[in-house]
Formats: structure tokens, sequence, C-alpha cells
């Protein structure tokens, strides 16, 4: 979001000014843990200069506990800030740090099964195929191993809990948190970061009176560590990640505490270092893994740890900060958003912090929230998926547990492919670096797996991976026996494609298209009813067709999948020009695919038979044969307006509860049918303590972080579409955001387009193109289509003209 100086400029300032110039606030600030109860603090109202509520947010107290704290992270570390008193906690985590080590499940026994299974399946002996799968085509172990934490650092002894005028809060604009109080009459600030340019979590105590800052530093950790002093300023925690499902420990940590202080005296014991009188305080923190890559845990952590500390130690810290913020911003500062009047804001989003926001949130009435938590979620991926690092967890970067839930895996039936729908619409091409990182190290290792199970060329992922990249099917036969992950993870390779058009990208992925396609050119198998060809074994994820039966050939999700698949991979080779007689005979096996078919409630089937009618959970959580409305683009109100219905038929008979990250995409389907009051409806459900914790983080329950990064995606398909050939201007804007602007979001064929709208109609828009592509812009019925020269911007007016250019 943009702060209140941009929300104060006209609309049309807004709308020409080149994205990316968004002015926001420097106010940040931290957090931490300790006894409310015991906390006797009067909260300081901001200040006129704090009010920038699309941008920060704030809290009266300290948190009281991890889903209270706030996220700081720089792709590789992550670190969740309490903001206490007399205590302050800082968790830590560290991208590579996982449990067991270099392993393949792929089991011996799969393809000797494989026959049977098919065999089953087909002659409807679910049970029966499902047992089988479990028994000989799971992975081996079938459970995969979890994200952990590497532990805290901790300050005590900072003084008495009374305090006043209290205040911690996360800045999105700077990546900063900050907690400030008074006590006994003198002023403190803590500032935190983590900083992608050098590599290092920094703190920064500081007091408006000299010699006031004390504090003892000290680490804890659930993992089996041992913790040192070097010197008198330096603490040390040696540790090794855990043994999992037999699997056994290989990952080893080095986390580094430095202490900077100036003016006092610095003492070190055997564990903890001890400040006293100091004028003010940094500390630097390190962390290193022996973690090289999926295959390889021979690392020296230690180097690595002190190779960052070493060189951020010269600097000071205004130059750490300033380095840090200039870094983050280049991609935060794309995109603003305003959801509500231009002028100030409204005194709900001022007076009220940000958990009674959230906690007060009914019928939407809060629009800026919104625009907070759309703000907020371009924070997080930013903060979570950086180049260098590893792609967002089930939990992005942050996790307090050895054994997490759902152990923070990659679980890439949609959770994984969810945290990456904002990141080319919301101008963060660059965050796909890491998920395209893995995808190129699922190509080979799924190879094994593709010809070890299914005597298949290519590579294949199931339902699940994790930093050891499994590939086999994991987690029981009734949730796990989905041949179509590494398929889907594929679409965002296309998308990246699509939405800049960069060659040289497109032909670094192109043999990761190749690659997935060649795996289903040899493991489609024909199906006896239609002579379709589908896939068997599979499952539409993870719902049952008949109690306790999921397993079943070509359900439409895959089906729906592939298409999209082959086209990526045919238009690629078309595009680099490469592989005519493959892409012919591609061509010829996507014509056999099972086509989508609508059953008769009306609906659009989930499976090749019409069982949806008597499916055991007719509110499951998941929608997974609506992939053909959203992600993808294959039904559409004018292209394919039976299925479109047939779509809003299923939607509205799965119902709108749901877990956040359904939520999540639920809002984005609705949009697609340009439902723009249902997809708001869905989304204030979404923003309320069932499925958002004070702290903004999306609830399952418990935490996953992929309903707020589906919630971004699917504020931004209400403000704009792009998957039609057309970009459709506010195809889905609620009655609830009569008033707003937005700039900086990205569209398919390579634009970048800018919208301002009052009383629910459309103001002005630009466009600015980045290559030579013509352009289509639909605003309702009407449509205007015009040739573009790149580097060049093209301003509309409400009634969709735009002046010589």
């Amino acid at each position: 979001m943009q702060r209140n100086k941009i929300t104060r400029r006209t609309v049309l300032q807004a709308l020409t000014a080149a994205a990316g110039v968004t002015s926001l606030s420097e106010n940040g600030t931290a957090a931490n843990e300790k006894g409310n109860a015991q906390l006797k603090t009067a909260a300081r109202e901001p200040n006129a200069s704090e009010m920038t509520t699309d941008t920060v947010l704030w809290y009266r107290r300290p948190a009281s506990g991890w889903l209270e704290a706030l996220p700081i992270g720089n792709g590789r570390l992550g670190a969740m800030i309490f903001g206490g008193i007399a205590q302050e906690k800082l968790q830590l985590n560290e991208g590579t740090l996982w449990a067991g080590g270099p392993h393949d499940y792929t089991s011996p026994e799969g393809l000797q099964a494989l026959p049977e299974i098919r065999r089953l399946v087909f002659a409807g002996e679910w049970g029966k195929a499902q047992n089988l799968v479990n028994a000989h085509f799971l992975g081996r172990p079938g459970s995969q191993t979890p994200y952990q934490t590497v532990g805290n650092l901790t300050l005590t002894n900072m003084g008495g809990e009374n305090a006043s005028d209290y205040r911690r809060d996360l800045d999105l604009d700077s990546a900063t948190a900050r907690v400030s109080y008074t006590r006994d009459g003198v002023r403190y600030t803590r500032e935190a970061f983590v900083s992608a340019v050098d590599q290092v979590m920094v703190l920064r105590l500081t007091a408006d009176q000299p010699g006031k800052i004390g504090f003892r530093l000290a680490f804890d950790s659930p993992q089996r560590t041992t913790v040192a002093t070097e010197g008198t300023n330096t603490l040390v925690m040696k540790g090794i990640g855990g043994e999992a499902h037999g699997s056994p420990d290989a990952v080893k940590f080095q986390a580094v505490a430095r202490v900077l202080p100036e003016g006092g005296s610095v003492q070190a014991d055997q564990s903890a270092i001890t400040v006293n009188g100091a004028n003010t305080a940094t500390v630097l923190v390190s962390i290193g893994t022996s973690y090289r890559d999926y295959q390889d845990t021979g690392g020296d952590e230690a180097a690595e740890a002190q190779r960052y500390l070493k060189a951020a130690e010269h600097k000071s810290y205004a130059r750490l900060r300033e380095a840090h913020v200039a870094d983050y911003r280049k991609l935060f500062r794309r995109v603003s958003i305003r959801l509500g009047p231009e002028g100030r804001p409204r005194e709900k989003d001022t007076v009220h912090s940000t958990d009674e926001r959230v906690a007060n949130y009914k019928d939407g009435d809060d629009p800026g929230l919104a625009a907070l938590h759309f703000q907020y979620g371009r924070y997080l991926l930013i903060s979570c998926s950086r180049p260098g690092g590893q792609p967002a967890t089930l939990q992005g970067l942050w996790n307090d547990s050895v054994d997490p839930p759902w152990g923070s895996k990659y679980t890439i039936n949609i959770n994984t492919e969810m945290n990456y729908w904002p990141a080319a619409p919301t101008n963060l091409m660059e965050c796909y670096t890491p998920l395209f990182h893995m995808i190129s190290d699922l190509a080979v290792a799924g190879r094994r797996t593709a010809k070890g199970l299914y005597g298949a060329n290519g590579w294949v992922c199931h339902h699940n991976t994790d930093a050891w990249r499994g590939t086999a099917p994991v987690d029981g036969s009734f949730w796990g026996m989905w041949p179509s992950g590494g398929a889907w993870l594929c679409k965002s390779l296309w998308d990246h494609y699509v939405f800049t058009l960069d060659r040289t990208a497109l032909k670094q992925s192109y043999p990761l298209l190749k690659g997935a396609v060649e795996f289903f050119l040899d493991a489609l198998v024909e199906e006896p009813s239609h002579h379709w060809l589908v896939t068997c074994p599979s499952i539409s994820p993870e719902n049952g067709h008949h109690p306790d039966a999921s397993i079943c050939a070509g359900p439409t999700m895959d089906m729906q999948i592939l298409r999209d698949l082959f086209d990526a991979a045919t238009q690629a080779s078309e595009v680099l020009g490469v592989d005519a007689e493959w892409r012919a005979r591609v061509h010829t096996m996507r014509a056999r695919l099972a086509p989508m078919q609508i059953g008769r409630q009306g609906q659009l089937q989930e499976w090749l038979e019409d069982w949806d009618a008597g499916a055991p959970e007719q509110n499951h959580r998941h929608v997974s044969h609506l992939y053909g409305l959203f992600p993808s683009s294959q039904i559409t109100k004018i292209g394919t307006p039976d299925l479109f219905a047939a779509a809003r038929k299923s939607l509205e008979t799965r119902g709108d509860p749901a877990t956040g990250w359904s939520l999540a995409w639920k809002i984005n389907l609705w949009a697609r049918l340009q439902d723009g009051d249902r997809a708001h409806k869905l989304l204030a459900d979404l923003l309320t303590p069932e499925h958002t914790a004070p702290n903004l983080f999306d609830l399952h329950p418990p935490f996953q972080i992929d309903g707020n990064f589906g919630a971004v995606s699917g504020v931004t398909e209400m403000m704009l579409q792009s998957h039609a050939g057309e970009i459709h201007l506010l195809p889905a804007l609620p009655t609830a955001w009569p008033d707003g602007a937005v700039t900086g979001l990205r569209a398919r064929g390579a634009f970048t387009v800018d919208v301002a709208w009052q009383a629910g109609k459309l103001t002005h828009a630009s466009i600015v193109s980045h290559s030579d592509a013509p352009c289509t812009v639909r605003l309702g019925d009407k449509v205007l289509k015009f040739s573009t020269v790149a580097g060049k911007r093209y301003v509309l007016d409400a009634g969709m003209r735009h002046p010589p250019s």
C-alpha cells in the first residue's frame, strides 16, 4: 500500500507517476513477548506522521505468543520479534535447516505393482487399489522431513516491566520492526531488520539518555546445541537438525551473535554476554548451515556464518540500514494501493491497532485493513523468497518448532503454487527464483521416480516435496497418490514468460517443461469407456468420490493441468523455434485428453464419472476441478459460457465456509466469475480472527502462509485480470470499495497497469508496454485495441479513450 503522502496526491498524479515511486513511512517498529497480565503500559497513540495505515502494522503491547510476534526476513534468514520490555525474544530461522538428509523416497516395488493398481482402479475396486499403493507404491519412508527452527536469541535484564507510551510496529515500506516505550523518564527504542544485501540480522538498541542500555544476551534452542562465547562480545551456538522417519540428521548449523556497543562495558561468561551502561548497542546475527543442495550437506556452516558477520561488522548501523532499505524498496515500492477516498485515513484506521482491527472486522467495513493485508502479503513474499534462498514453505520462512504442522514442507497440490500466485501480477518476478531452482532440482530427482514407479521418461513429482526434493507419493494413498504436482509447478514457469515475454528465461525453463510433458506422454493410459487418455492412478486432491476412496483415473484437475502443461511446452517450442516434430506429437496427445464435463446438477464434474452429488464431503476445502477457472484460463465468461456457468454451480455447491487457504482460493474464483461482492464477502470472512492472527498471519488453522498470498492474488483479480487475451480493468470491483487506486500491477503481455476509480467507476488508467506487443483493454462491454511501443505509457480516460502518444 502507499502511505498517506501518496494517498493525498490526486488520482491523475498517482496514475501518471512511474511505477515504484511511492514514498512511504519510515516509522518501523518491532515486537516481543512477556506477560500481558504483568505489563502495565499506557499505549501511545500514533501521531500524524505515523498514520500510514496501508503500510504499518502497530500494537499497544508486546506479543504474548508467536502469532502476535512480527516477522522479518531476507529470503534466507528469518526472525519473529516479540517486542518485550524487560525481556526481548527473537525466534530464528534459516531456510536450509531441515531434519534428515539426502534421500530418494522411490519404492523399488512400485513399477511391478503398477499394472494391478491400474486394473483395480478401472474395475472400480478403489479400496483394494489404495491398499496396494500403500503397500508397494508409496514412498520409502511414507513421510517426508520437516523444516525446523534454529532457536531463540533472548535479551534479558533490561529493567522492569512498568512502562508507558508503548508501541511496537512493523513498517512494510522499510521492512523494519521497532518497539519503543518510556520507563523511568527514559525513552527506549529497538529496531530490527534482516538485510538481503549483507545477509545478517541487525538489532539496534538506543535510549534518549546516555548510559541507559543494558542487557544479557543468550541463545537457546530445542535442537541439540552447544553455546559458548568467543572473546568478550561474540556468542556462538552450534547445532544439528534432527533425524526424521529414519533419515539421519545431516544439516549442521552455527548461529553467531556479535554485540557492538557504544560506551559502557561488555562482559562474557561461558554462555552469555552482558552489556552495561552503553549509550547504544548493535547486535549482528549471522547463521550458516552445512546444506549445499538437496544432495550435499558437506558445507562449512561456521565459515558461512563468520563470512557474513565479518563483512557486516565493519559497516556502520546507518550504512547497513540504508543498504537494506534501498534493496528492499526496489521490490516493494513497485506497487501501491488505496481502497477508500483520498485524504486522511478514517478514524478507525489510525485509532485502532492492527490486532484490534482484525478483532473488529465485520462485513468488510474496514477497506484499509484489506489494503494493509494486501501489502503485508507482498512484504512476506519478498521477505521469504529471494534469489539464493529456498522457496516459501507452508509457513514461508517462519517456524518455531522442530515438528511443525504438516512439516512446514512444500505441499504442491495447491499450497506451494498459491504461495507464488502474487509474484507476477504484483510485480515481484524475482521472488520466483527459489521456486524455479527447486523445480530444476525436482526435474533431476523426479526422473528416478518416473523410471522407478512408472517406467516412464521425463520427470514426475507427486503431492509433496521437501529440502531433499522427494518426488514419490507420500502420506498415504488417499492424499498422496497424485502424479500432477510437478506439472502444476511448471505453470509458474510459463506464467513468468507470459507476464514478461522474456525469451532468455523461457529458454532456461523449456527443458523443465519438456521433461514434465515427456513423463505424461509415456504414463498416460487409455480409459475403457471413451478411449480418452487419462492419468491412472490419481486422485482429485484430497477429496473422496466414495467413502474412504479417492483413487481414480483422469480426475478433471489432472486433465486441466495437463492441457496447460502441453500448451505451455508447445508454445514455448514455437517461440524458441525448436522440436517441431515433438510439438506435433504433443498436440495429438493433447487432443485425446479427457474433456471437462457438465454433470446432471449443472455442475462442472470433478471426476470422469458424475459422482459429485454423492461424494461424501460436499463442502470439501479443495476445489480442485475449478483449477480451469483459476489459476488457469481454460474457463472464461466469453470463451466457454457453459463451463463458466457450471463452474459457478460447483462453487455455490461447495459453499463459502472453508479453511484459510481455501477461502483465499475461493476469493480468486469468485473474482474470475466477475462477482466482486461475493469475492469481497469471502475476503471479509478471511480477515477475521478465525482465519487471521493478530500479526495478520493466515490461519488454516493453524498458521499457513498460503492464505496470505492467495488473498493478495484475489484482491489483484478484483482490480485487474489479463488471462483471457485482454487487460480487463475493474472486472470484479466490490461495492465496498467505491473509491480507490492501484499502481504498478503487471498484466500478461508484458504490461504494467495503474487503475483509479471513484463511485465504482473508472476515472483513469495507464498502461506501460514493456514490449512492442499489441494491447487489448476491456472495461465492462467496452473494448479498446491499440498498438504499443516498448517503454511508452498509454493513459486512458473514463471513457476508455487515450490521447495520441
